[in-house]
């Protein structure tokens, strides 16, 4: 199993409104099945600081991330990208990049 791993998101915070931040990320994920740019899905709409960077994390190992986030993205394949996953931050679509 892999130490270390980079990956970038997109999330919709749910701080405010749940309901609009899942049809918000069901949308995004619509556009990203439809052939669009992660990184700029990410710079435009994703309520991370991680956005103005395309959503681009960097490198982590496990224990660094909360639980669900964590799981997703190590399961995934390089270039792969998540379903929804929901956190305590709100709703996230992750792309492994390494």
């Amino acid at each position: 199993m892999t130490d270390m791993i980079e990956a970038s998101h997109i999330l919709c915070a749910s701080t405010t409104d749940a309901e609009a931040a899942r049809v918000r990320i069901d949308e995004l994920s619509a556009r990203l099945a439809d052939g669009g740019n992660f990184a700029d899905l990410a710079r435009d709409h994703s309520d991370c600081p991680s956005a103005r960077q395309g959503g681009a994390l960097g490198r982590f190992g496990r224990a660094v991330m909360v639980p669900a986030f964590e799981e997703a993205a190590f399961a995934l394949d390089v270039g792969e990208t998540s379903g929804v996953i929901e956190t305590d931050f709100g709703f996230h679509l992750i792309r492994r990049t390494a």
